[in-house]
């Protein structure tokens, strides 16, 4: 799943839409099949989905019946750690990879609340949160926002896009956040390496911000729902507390380190006790040293 998501809107995408600052070159959206972008904004009670994505949601409940649960929690994580970021950390700079559907508060929201400086740039290439990123670009006066359309894989040009340059300032420190994305990516794809070229491009005192689904508290249920992704054309790979670890190789974890993402700095704003198991997701907020 990526960070998506959000409440109704006035009207659900066509079939086509036009793609960034080229009016004449229609996207088609594929909306015959599941987008992980789209199945999580069904999970988060969102209507930019469609009938594929549902039935893929549906099939993946039937194997974790906790995942709208999971949802709802990942993006409460979301939501703390960017305010401790900017309230606590002092960060005024954010890179939102694997941005998703607009959902309110999105990371700009919850940032200038703190800091109406702050500045966020978000990444998606996902035609559909193309045809929303309007929602994105705006914030306060003081502030900034801008909206990127790359490959979450292509770091070079991530980092040498004109929307990363004129925003954020890379020799002062950065919150990079990947929320429920690397899953989507599988051993071959090498997401520690895109970790790895993303921090070393920023200077010591930036961040790492990030969830992560795992089979460690439920094996076969997150198997289950995992496989139901998988099933539906959309790869998806949980992994354990020792491999999440390896991805902050070299950082200071914030306490209380790797630990289920709904125990991470809790507040009562969802209301409820979850489990572990319900929960099956990883949050974890790293500072780079060096």
């Amino acid at each position: 799943m990526t960070d998506s998501g959000g409440p109704p809107s006035t009207s659900i995408p066509s079939s086509q839409e036009t793609r960034g600052d080229r009016p004449d070159q229609r996207v088609d959206l594929s909306t015959d099949r599941p987008h992980s972008a789209r199945i999580y904004n069904y999970l988060l009670g969102g209507t930019e989905n469609f009938a594929a994505d549902r039935e893929a949601a549906a099939q993946a409940m039937a194997g974790f019946p906790d995942l709208q649960v999971a949802a709802r929690h990942n993006r409460a994580f979301m939501t703390r750690a960017v305010r401790y970021l900017a309230a606590e950390a002092g960060i005024r700079q954010f890179l939102d990879l694997g941005s998703g559907i607009p959902t309110s508060p999105n990371v700009h929201e919850v940032a200038q609340a703190v800091a109406p400086d702050a500045r966020v740039v978000y990444c998606d290439d996902d035609p559909i949160v193309l045809a929303h990123a309007r929602a994105l670009l705006t914030g306060t006066p003081g502030g900034a926002t801008a909206y990127l359309d790359a490959d979450l894989r292509d770091v070079g040009a991530i980092l040498a896009s004109a929307e990363v340059r004129d925003t954020l300032d890379l020799t002062r420190p950065v919150a990079v956040s990947l929320i429920a994305v690397l899953h989507f990516l599988p051993d071959d794809q090498n997401p520690h390496h895109i970790v790895r070229r993303l921090l070393a491009a920023l200077p010591a005192g930036s961040y790492l911000v990030l969830t992560h689904g795992t089979g460690d508290f439920d094996p076969p249920g997150g198997e289950l729902g995992a496989q139901a992704y998988r099933n539906r054309g959309i790869p998806l790979q949980s992994r354990s507390r020792d491999e999440i670890a390896r991805l902050f190789t070299g950082l200071d974890l914030v306490d209380p380190g790797i630990v289920a993402l709904h125990r991470w700095h809790p507040d009562d704003t969802l209301g409820d006790e979850v489990t572990n198991a319900q929960v099956s997701m990883y949050g974890v907020v790293g500072r780079t040293t060096a």
